[in-house]
C-alpha cells in the first residue's frame, strides 16, 4: 500500500505517541490531545510557516476560534513542530480577532 511507504505513516505514528502530552484533567480546559489540536490547525499551515508573509485565511481563523486558547497553548508549548514558527502561531488569535488571553510560554 502506498500510504505506508509515504511520509504520512511516520507523522501519524508520531502523532499517536504524542497523545499522552495533554493533561486531560486537573483544570485543563483543553480536552484535545496535542495531535488532534494540531490537525485542527492544518488550515493555518501557510500562516505559521517560517518567514511567511501570508495572513491567516478565514478558514484558519475559524479553526483558531473553534480550537480555543487552552488548546492553542498546548500546541505552542508542545514538542517542536517542523515548519511552524511558534511566534507566528502565538499571533494568530490577534490576527483573527479572537479574544484569547496570551499563552503562558513554558521554557
Amino acid at each position: 500500500m502506498k500510504f505506508f511507504g509515504s511520509k504520512v505513516l511516520p507523522v501519524f505514528l508520531f502523532g499517536l505517541v504524542l497523545t499522552g502530552f495533554v493533561d486531560k484533567g486537573e483544570g485543563n480546559a483543553c480536552s484535545s490531545t496535542f495531535f488532534s489540536a494540531l490537525v485542527q490547525l492544518i488550515p493555518c499551515r501557510a500562516a505559521v510557516a517560517p518567514f511567511s508573509p501570508i495572513p491567516p485565511s478565514e478558514t484558519c481563523c475559524n479553526a483558531i476560534k473553534a480550537l480555543g486558547q487552552p488548546c492553542l497553548c498546548v500546541i505552542v508549548n508542545g514538542p517542536p513542530i517542523s515548519g511552524v514558527d511558534r511566534n507566528m502561531a502565538l499571533q494568530l488569535p490577534e490576527k483573527c480577532t479572537a479574544n484569547f488571553e496570551p499563552c503562558d510560554i513554558l521554557k
